[in-house]
């Protein structure tokens, strides 16, 4: 008997290290640096009972699969003549300087700039989802609905409410959420939608072989669309902590855009892909849009993630903030940028471009937080100036560029967001918009405190060693 487990022991650990030196292979060929594939393959060779595991969750950076279904969508799209050519702004309309900006991401959102849109400010919850909960209480049609989190509390059931009535009255709903964002919130919850009538699926990245591994490639997109009329993209989840009503938290600090307009069908195209790839099933919906009326703004939706051809979720932070010749104003929960992000905040400050970088003060996830600190000094070197929230929670995602570009959305500033992520960011090319975001984020720095490098030192060794072991990981935050 002891010889036949010893057989066995033999042949398992010949197994995990046949696994662990594969996935080392497929490291060296597939991740994206050099260093995370020497990091990952010394760690699967070395430790593999312990990195195989950690490989299998976080080692993937494709979302296989999704690049089909998004063409499958899109040329569906077009032979049913859904989407008719869109108004586009002239060059003439925008700084010189953005020429060949805008050709650059056009090209990274695959959709065009639009004009004819206007913009509705929205700060903090409250103010957000009275707009949302009004303009669904006023469908006639049909509502779209997609949130990374959705939570069976208070604010749950007033969305559930909300889209059980519109249902009710005969209006379409679609409800698209994240498996693992929305993992905590019962079964019961979206059975009962269900059975509304309302069309709820998750994003169900799991219906790949070895995909139910994974816990990349989370859907953290946000959009409500109604009507195919206005949209609504930004930072809240549906929680009742995204009130404020959360005892650790407090205050939560987070911006919204409702948008009415050609770059509606934008945001409607981004969430019938997602809709497209998780149900196999298309949306009736109408393809249609108007033009904002008096306003004429121009703007562009970028859905990123990890099924693009480039990595455009980093792209296009470093076209922004390439793009500056004033300031750069960036506001997120999460600091862990990439090399190239890092570097290009960096060069910005150097040729005295203002770059101002608000994050939280409170500790959300704790590794995520002691990263960021390690990016804090030599960031802090070019001039780059750093600010924490004090007023409670910071979770919006907001850039603002030199007095005429500003964007309002879901990517945070990680690697997570720029590679992992399935995410949306709505940039405006207009003065009166990126003043309005001025004058917001004027106010929120007066919650805020600066931030500056001898509070690293005063918290001694043990505090910047972890700080630095935190960023040995953030390809995985």
């Amino acid at each position: 008997m002891q010889i036949e487990l010893g057989y066995i022991h033999l042949i398992g650990l010949i197994g995990l290290y046949a696994a662990a030196a594969a996935s080392a292979v497929h490291a060296i060929m597939d991740t994206r640096t050099s260093q995370g594939a020497v990091a990952w393959a010394i760690g699967l060779v070395a430790f593999p009972i312990l990195i195989l595991p950690l490989y299998l969750f976080f080692g993937r950076r494709k979302f296989v699969g999704y690049v089909d279904r998004r063409r499958s969508a899109v040329e569906e799209l077009h032979r049913q003549e859904c989407l008719g050519p869109m108004p586009r702004p002239e060059t003439a309309h925008l700084p010189e300087y953005e020429l060949g900006f805008v050709q650059v991401l056009e090209e990274l959102a695959l959709m065009p700039f639009t004009k004819g849109n206007s913009v509705r400010l929205l700060i903090d919850g409250t103010e957000t989802f009275n707009a949302i909960f009004e303009a669904i209480g006023k469908a006639q049609s049909f509502v779209l609905v997609q949130f990374y989190t959705i939570r069976d509390d208070g604010l749950g059931q007033r969305l559930a409410d909300a889209m059980t009535q519109a249902a009710e009255r005969g209006v379409k709903i679609y409800l698209l959420y994240d498996e693992i964002g929305s993992n905590k919130t019962s079964r019961r919850y979206f059975d009962a939608l269900r059975g509304a009538g309302i069309a709820a699926s998750k994003f169900n990245t799991g219906k790949r072989r070895f995909a139910n591994w994974q816990v990349n490639f989370r859907n953290h997109r946000k959009i409500v669309v109604v009507d195919g009329k206005r949209a609504f993209v930004g930072g809240h989840n549906v929680g009742d902590e995204y009130l404020g009503l959360d005892r650790h938290f407090g205050h939560w600090r987070d911006t919204h855009v409702e948008v009415v307009g050609p770059v509606v069908a934008a945001c409607q195209i981004s969430f019938y892909e997602d809709w497209y790839w998780a149900t196999g099933r298309q949306l009736e919906v109408d393809w249609s849009f108007e033009s904002a009326g008096e306003d004429d703004m121009t703007a562009l939706v970028l859905p990123t993630g990890p099924a693009d051809r480039f990595e455009t979720c980093s792209l296009t932070f470093c076209q922004l903030v390439n793009a500056a010749t004033e300031r750069v104003w960036l506001v997120s929960p999460y600091f862990v940028p990439d090399a190239a992000i890092g570097t290009a905040l960096q060069l910005a400050a150097l040729r005295g471009v203002d770059v101002r970088i608000i994050i939280p003060d409170k500790i959300d996830h704790l590794v995520v937080w002691l990263a960021a600190f390690s990016y804090l000094k030599e960031a802090g070197k070019a001039g780059i100036k750093f600010y924490r929230y004090t007023g409670g929670f910071l979770h919006q995602k907001v850039i603002l560029v030199d007095d005429a570009l500003a964007a309002v959305g879901t990517a945070n500033l990680d690697n997570r967001s720029f590679r992992l992520n399935f995410e949306i960011t709505v940039l405006f090319a207009d003065q009166d918009f990126a003043a309005d975001i001025a004058a917001m984020l004027e106010e929120d720095l007066k919650h805020c405190r600066r931030y500056h490098d001898s509070e690293l030192e005063a918290r001694g060794w043990w505090f910047r060693f972890a700080t630095r072991a935190a960023r040995l990981v953030a390809p995985i935050l």
